[in-house]
């Protein structure tokens, strides 16, 4: 694999694999190469999947999308097979982070957030199995909604299979998220989520993050007007843990198949090798981490509306460290484990004092409860914006 030769559309910065036009008049869409769209082949980031046949049908999200009269304009690139967190992909080029080039996009939705962040479209559609629509909108600057689990229908999305797995957008401000999830969610209820909460209890959920992250949650919190009380998870690094055993086990299960064919990228062959030693015995561990972490987290918004943290404890590394051998699994640590429990989780960026940087502020919602969770995200934009 070559990265010196992209596979990707010229001047979108690696995140558009192709760009046509499908639809109406309405706001411009990019979907993630893991989605289906009829005639293209979904070839989900890999030289393995190069071959695909071409799909023989829109997946629900896309036929949605049109129904509703959007234009979708653009295939996004993403993380090889949707199975990491970095966005570096060698075979079609790694999509660039609009905040900062020298820095991180993001996994597995990375063309997704980079487009969206670079101008590019104004929504555009990824999946989030570990984090992987909130923590690249947080590396982008731009905002990323993880429906809760079920709500939007996954058929026609790979893998196939998956307990994890949300199809969600990402834009630029939240109106779009809204009109996006009216789109592609049946029975929402846009007027709900339209009408900004300005009146909200939030319970704060005390983790560890960097100071400059910490701050910059903590003043958009402050600008909200709301309600928070301080609020410690009992089974955070668990359900984080859980979570990876179940996506590597549901990962292996899907694409297993493609080892040993060397047309794979050394990470995702590596990785994939080593889920293939996942036991039984650890995926019903999991299970039991799932239930005991989900019923934590429904307990905890039983009085209050949302949960608030960072999206991401730190700010993402340069590609170079990573080339260099920087961990990037704990960047996941505050996103992972709301998709082990299933609850809706919003990434809307906030400003750095000091910074041109946006860091990523995550709002936790009740399962079901996605139109409140938009309307929460609306208020905090709208503070956001009148902010000096």
């Amino acid at each position: 694999m070559n990265a010196a030769t992209p596979r990707t559309v010229p001047g979108t910065g690696n995140a558009l694999l192709s760009r046509f036009h499908l639809g109406g008049s309405g706001p411009t869409v990019a979907i993630k190469d893991c989605i289906d769209i009829a005639g293209q082949p979904t070839c989900g980031g890999s030289a393995a999947l190069a071959d695909a046949p071409p799909a023989s049908a829109h997946a629900d999200v896309v036929a949605r999308l049109l129904e509703a009269g959007w234009q979708i304009t653009a295939r996004a690139n993403m993380h090889e097979l949707a199975y990491g967190m970095t966005g570096i992909n060698e075979w079609n080029g790694t999509a660039v982070n609009p905040q900062d080039p020298a820095c991180m996009t993001g996994g597995s939705s990375s063309g997704s957030a980079s487009a969206v962040g670079a101008g590019l479209v104004d929504v555009s559609i990824g999946s989030d199995t570990g984090g992987s629509i909130r923590l690249p909108a947080a590396c982008c600057g731009v905002i990323g909604f993880k429906p809760s689990f079920g709500r939007v229908s996954r058929a026609g999305a790979y893998p196939a299979l998956s307990s994890l797995d949300c199809l969600g957008p990402f834009s630029r401000s939240m109106d779009l998220i809204i009109s996006a999830m009216a789109s592609i969610t049946p029975g929402f209820d846009r007027a709900a989520a339209s009408t900004p909460a300005a009146h909200a209890r939030v319970k704060l959920v005390t983790v560890q993050a960097d100071t400059e992250i910490a701050e910059a949650v903590a003043a958009a919190f402050a600008a909200s007007g709301w309600e928070g009380s301080p609020w410690t998870p009992q089974h955070m690094q668990a359900a984080f843990d859980a979570g990876m055993t179940l996506i590597n086990r549901e990962t292996h299960d899907a694409f297993g198949h493609l080892l040993g064919l060397g047309k794979l990228g050394a990470d995702i062959e590596k990785r994939l090798s080593a889920a293939a030693s996942t036991s039984d015995a650890a995926v019903a561990h999991a299970e039991t981490v799932r239930t005991a972490f989900s019923a934590e987290i429904d307990a905890a918004l039983a009085d209050a509306d949302a949960l608030l943290l960072p999206t991401l404890p730190a700010l993402p590394p340069t590609l170079e460290a990573i080339r260099q051998g920087t961990s990037v699994l704990m960047l996941s640590s505050l996103v992972r484990p709301f998709n082990l429990s299933g609850h809706p989780a919003l990434s809307i960026p906030v400003p750095i004092a000091g910074s041109p940087l946006k860091a990523g502020l995550q709002l936790v919602g009740r399962k079901g409860e996605d139109e409140r969770l938009c309307a929460l995200g609306l208020h905090l934009e709208q503070v956001l914006k009148r902010l000096p």
